[in-house]
């Protein structure tokens, strides 16, 4: 079977995302909600901050539809400015405060927002973007102001009633700028539908990732997909407590965890990585219920290896941005599988198909194709990309499905290599080498071949200084007998290290 549809009705809890906060603050006011270092702050406070800053917002002249740009770390700042956005009926249009000033100016220009939001660390660099420009206004926290601008903490619309969401849950809620399904940088249209089908969604895996009595670790950036839908949203669902940090330091992030007892981890695979050589995991991590990766490639031995250090089972998933982010996970699957990246989430379709859009045959790869009230409305600003006349969105992603519904990813579409007319996916030879004795790590790239059109080479780090020419053959031996002659390696490159490139962590994340 390589096609799993929706077998459970998606029941939307509200019609605005900000609505979950309001319910939060009436049945549990006096809980924390947020940790921001040595603050805490209630669901009460939190619901009267939203508000504050909702009134403030329309004090400078927004409307309903109006973008906001957020450029801020995480914080209860960023936190609190969000849900005021949503809550005023105007869309949040969410920045890496890390980003370039070019990077910035695009992204202003081409969502027109009217405001931009700003802290200590982007300060500086939304400034420049927006140099001699007359929209938009900038409004900053946590730092001196310049002529012009507004101070965050005095944002405030005194006099003006509690602000009422919208109820139109088709209503755009976010843009989130991303690599996009077809690999150019284009704005996400997530409607507060999306965003809430896929709270929703996630929130009904068994067991359940996020419980009320939960310390979650807020570290992965809330300008992203899966740190604003899969963190904030499963927080303000289940009425969790967020522990708030920004620099997702597998050093700091210990501390933090064993600092404020956190339940539920999620992390990215490089922490996990680094937490594997440490061998005071177990102690740190003690208070780790549920501790989240992306599904990124990483030695099967050491991950399990990992988890029998600490005692706490490591879930993967996958997601984009496009489906709000979540679309497989790990959790509650009957069967642990190398490799995999879990199972649909209920509610969730998937679907792998081949190269005529039949579904492929089990544990052959395919593009992967996603359904669901949890995708969003197209790419900004026409709606352009978005899911097909069967809502279907193709996602660029090529994976495998076996007959159980388990999916396990092998690369891009863009990043496949044509051997003699045959597709070859990267990963998928990668993971093959990587299952070899003494071999830490692979990459394996596509060359042009006056033969064949392109070949195939792997570049392989050694787990220890030893015969190149030795290892060569061992790699190619081992390629030959699991993989179609095609798909072998023409060439091995013994090599002391390969780059890393930060966009396959976001991308695993659904980050990116």
């Amino acid at each position: 079977m390589v096609c799993k549809t929706p077998d459970v009705k998606v029941v939307i809890p509200a019609t605005n995302v900000a609505d979950l906060l309001r319910r939060r603050a009436s049945r549990e006011g006096d809980k924390v909600a947020l940790v921001d270092g040595d603050r805490r702050v209630t669901w009460a406070e939190l619901d009267a901050m939203v508000d504050k800053m909702a009134r403030g917002l329309a004090a400078l002249g927004l409307v309903g539809g109006h973008r906001v740009a957020i450029a801020m770390t995480n914080s209860v700042g960023f936190v609190v400015c969000y849900l005021a956005v949503l809550r005023g009926g105007m869309v949040a249009v969410l920045l890496n405060p890390m980003s370039t000033s070019g990077e910035v100016g695009r992204v202003l220009a081409d969502s027109g927002a009217r405001i931009c939001v700003t802290d200590a660390t982007a300060a500086r660099t939304v400034r420049e973007a927006v140099a001699g420009a007359v929209d938009p206004l900038i409004v900053v926290a946590d730092a001196p102001l310049l002529p012009g601008e507004y101070a965050y903490d005095e944002l405030t619309g005194t006099g003006r009633a509690a602000v009422r969401a919208p109820r139109d849950i088709e209503s755009l809620a976010v843009l989130l700028y991303t690599s996009g399904t077809g690999g150019e940088h284009r704005g996400a249209m997530l409607s507060h539908r999306a965003l809430l089908a896929n709270i929703e969604q996630a929130s009904r895996t068994k067991p359940a990732w996020v419980r009320p009595d939960d310390t979650v670790l807020g570290v992965l950036p809330l300008f992203h997909g899966y740190g604003l839908g899969a963190v904030l949203g499963q927080v303000l669902l289940q009425g969790a407590t967020l522990v708030l940090g920004w620099r997702l330091q597998p050093d700091e992030t210990l501390r933090l965890i064993a600092a404020e007892g956190v339940t539920c981890a999620p992390v990215a695979p490089h922490v996990i990585a680094d937490w594997s050589q440490r061998p005071d995991g177990r102690q740190q991590l003690g208070s780790v219920r549920t501790l989240i990766s992306g599904a990124v490639r990483q030695a099967e031995r050491s991950l399990r290896d990992f988890e029998a250090q600490v005692g706490v089972r490591v879930e993967q998933g996958y997601g984009l941005t496009e489906a709000g982010p979540i679309v497989t996970s790990t959790i509650g699957t009957a069967v642990r599988k190398p490799g995999s990246a879990g199972q649909a989430l209920p509610g969730v379709g998937l679907r792998v198909v081949d190269e005529t859009g039949n579904p492929a045959h089990a544990d052959d790869p395919g593009q992967i194709l996603v359904r669901g009230r949890n995708l969003f409305s197209g790419y900004w600003p026409d709606g352009d990309g978005g899911p097909d006349a069967e809502g279907w969105l193709a996602t660029g992603d090529i994976g495998l499905m076996d007959n159980d519904g388990d999916l396990f990813l092998v690369g891009r579409v863009e990043e496949r290599v044509v051997v003699s007319g045959f597709n070859v996916y990267p990963a998928e030879i990668e993971a093959v080498i990587d299952q070899l004795d003494g071999v830490v790590e692979s990459a394996v790239l596509g060359v042009p071949d006056a033969q064949t059109g392109e070949a195939v080479v792997a570049y392989v780090v050694p787990a220890v200084a030893s015969d190149a020419d030795a290892l060569r053959d061992r790699v190619r031996a081992h390629c030959e007998q699991r993989v179609a002659r095609f798909k072998v390696p023409s060439a091995v490159e013994v090599v002391g290290e390969l780059p890393h490139a930060a966009v396959e962590t976001r991308r695993a994340m659904g980050l990116a």
